[in-house]
């Protein structure tokens, strides 16, 4: 690992571990983080929030909201751009039709919805994880530039187990 890969590393970690405390700290009609995606080409993630209303439950005009944090720069925040937003980071989102909350569906992942749920004062974004239902915490993306797309190489998914808290991990290479 260069020290250029490890900044970057600890920067993200450093992040995560922020947004992990601002999620206890958040209060009611605001946001709290559910997942980010790291990616190959550079520091910057996608990030994933969950919306409450001041009730404190999820907002069902907009549950998710999606933008970058551009930590190759100088850690503001950006909206993501139309293509981004079709192609490759945005998500279909609609009420669970059992059960409480929404299933969400990554525009990268269609075949692995995301059940996005409030559980007390936690916000859970839930999926199969290496067959294990878990907590999603992060993706990491590997791509290489391609002649018009980048070509994702795989995916990696990380998380805890929903009952035991352990630590998942599942890596999905695409099929060509």
């Amino acid at each position: 690992m260069n020290v250029n890969t490890g900044m970057i590393r600890f920067a993200a970690m450093v992040f995560c571990a922020m947004m992990g405390i601002a999620m206890g700290l958040c209060a009611k009609g605001a946001s709290v983080p559910l997942f980010h995606i790291e990616r190959s080409k550079n520091a910057n993630i996608v990030q994933y929030d969950a919306r409450l209303t001041p009730d404190g439950s999820l907002d069902p005009k907009e549950p998710v909201e999606v933008y970058w944090i551009l930590l190759a720069e100088k850690g503001q925040r950006e909206t993501l751009s139309w293509i981004q937003k079709k192609k490759a980071y945005g998500f279909d989102i609609e009420p669970s039709k059992v059960g409480k909350g929404f299933v969400m569906m990554l525009k990268p992942m269609r075949e692995r919805p995301i059940h996005v749920f409030k559980d007390g004062d936690s916000v859970h974004a839930e999926l199969s994880i290496g067959g294990r239902h878990g907590y999603l915490e992060k993706l990491f993306i590997k791509s290489e530039e391609g002649a018009m797309l980048p070509k994702v190489i795989y995916i990696e998914l990380f998380g805890k187990d929903a009952a035991t808290g352990v630590a998942l991990y599942e890596k999905i290479v695409p099929k060509d």
